[in-house]
């Protein structure tokens, strides 16, 4: 095994072709990277932001993921914990967020080919060349990269590497309630009242949330798991009020494919939500687009927006929940020659793949390190990050990226062309032309 401390960057120039692979990013996928590489005997270096491995899974670690835990292992990082006999969960149980990080990402972390190269509370500022700026073309891709972190608000240090993988992901980034896209001063003077991402209804943020009017924005899982525990807290207390606003036309959309999905806990979502709606129990805005958010009287909230063209005001509003998805954070990525599709903001080649206007649902064909490939020769995004603004993402299409990336960097581009992954279908996938309400099949190879 390589010796990685001795290839950590501190200042002093390194062969290209020794310098490690910088990760960015300790989530499923970032590590899955990092076990492929241990695998491939190549090293690297990771850093996290948060304070833990996992940090963003820990945000909702009450939920119980709808995928078993069967697409929620990588194959390498399989092959890490057996090697040291670190028992596995059952294959078809369902986790939660928590247990991800817990039953997974720790013991995968503390293993000695792992812990000593994982950089906890470093934050990433800065990616680029050394030596290059944006502009400069000849002899860059020989240049190595170099990234300035900051630790744990310490003074900023530099780090070369040879390939850098950007698993960061989108969960810190959420986008505003806003129809229009932008976060206006009015919805930031009403953050306090205002939740973006899935809160712990029924325990940690139970007051919160007891005996309030709340309306909840978005129509994604995570704004099913938010009304389907709301529901619960009305059955305890009836003076609990939940209103639900969505920009779907047709309400039954949520649902997914229900009984078809071959993910049955993600059906069942669907179908419990369905059950739900019709005892009554969420006052339902569909086709409505939020225009503004504004104190009204008493510090309550005030949402006005549009529905079938026509101003709507909800008002008497105690508490928000945005479930209305994330984007990319691409600031630290200035000097590096990177591009995304200008709608989706995802990496170029899957925007055919997964663009909510075009396809239905979130079945994807898989792909790998040919679509994920950026100008900047051996930069790669990957994970949800790498779906940009586009809404369904399962971690195993992920793990499926890190594979494939991680064997084009050490040369093997064969295993890099493979597909190694069969993804679960939703039950509702079919394609629809802009110009037609026609719909025909998709998201198959």
């Amino acid at each position: 095994m390589i010796n990685q401390k001795k290839l950590i960057y501190r200042g002093i120039h390194m062969n290209n072709k020794t310098l490690p692979v910088a990760i960015i990013g300790g989530g499923p996928v970032g590590t899955a990277a990092a076990a492929h590489l241990i695998l491939r005997n190549e090293p690297f270096i990771l850093f996290e932001e948060g304070k833990d491995i996992g940090t963003n899974f820990l945000d909702y670690g009450h939920v119980r993921l709808f995928s078993p835990w069967e697409y929620n292992i990588d194959e390498a990082a399989k092959a890490l914990l057996k090697k040291h006999h670190v028992p596995l969960p059952d294959k078809d149980e369902l986790p939660l967020g928590a247990e991800i990080v817990s039953r997974y990402l720790k013991p995968l972390t503390e293993l000695p080919e792992m812990k000593p190269y994982i950089h906890l509370k470093s934050r990433v500022v800065h990616v680029g060349k050394k030596g290059f700026d944006k502009t400069k073309t000849k002899g860059r891709d020989q240049s190595p990269f170099i990234l300035h972190v900051k630790a744990d608000n310490a003074e900023e240090k530099r780090y070369e590497a040879k390939a850098v993988i950007d698993a960061t992901g989108t969960w810190q980034n959420p986008n505003p309630i806003s129809a229009d896209g932008i976060i206006t001063d009015e919805e930031k003077r009403a953050f306090k009242q205002i939740y973006y991402g899935i809160p712990d209804v029924l325990n940690r943020d139970r007051e919160r949330y007891l005996n309030k009017t709340v309306a909840v924005v978005g129509s994604g899982h995570s704004a099913i798991h938010t009304l389907l525990d709301l529901a619960r807290l009305k059955q305890q207390n009836a003076n609990t009020n939940i209103i639900w606003i969505l920009r779907k036309e047709q309400v039954a959309e949520a649902f997914g494919g229900e009984e078809n999905d071959q993910l049955p806990a993600r059906g069942e979502l669907g179908l419990r939500l369905r059950k739900t709606l019709e005892s009554g129990s969420i006052t339902v805005f569909p086709s409505m687009f939020i225009q503004s958010v504004s104190f009204g009287q008493d510090g309550k909230l005030r949402m006005i927006g549009l529905q079938h063209q026509q101003q709507k005001k909800l008002e008497n509003i105690d508490e928000i929940i945005a479930n209305t998805g994330a984007r990319p954070d691409f600031r630290f990525l200035k000097e590096v020659r990177h591009t995304f599709d200008p709608a989706l903001e995802c990496v170029p080649d899957l925007a055919e793949l997964i663009d909510p206007n075009i396809h239905s649902c979130g079945t994807v064909r898989p792909h790998g390190e040919k679509e994920l490939r950026q100008p900047e020769k051996n930069f790669y995004i990957i994970g949800s990050k790498s779906y940009g603004r586009a809404p369904t993402f399962l971690l195993a299409t992920g793990y499926e990226q890190a594979r494939s990336v991680t064997a084009h960097i050490t040369g093997d581009k064969e295993s890099a062309k493979r597909v190694e992954l069969k993804l679960p279908e939703t039950g509702v996938c079919k394609l629809t032309s802009p110009s037609s309400d026609t719909g025909s099949a998709c998201c198959s190879d």
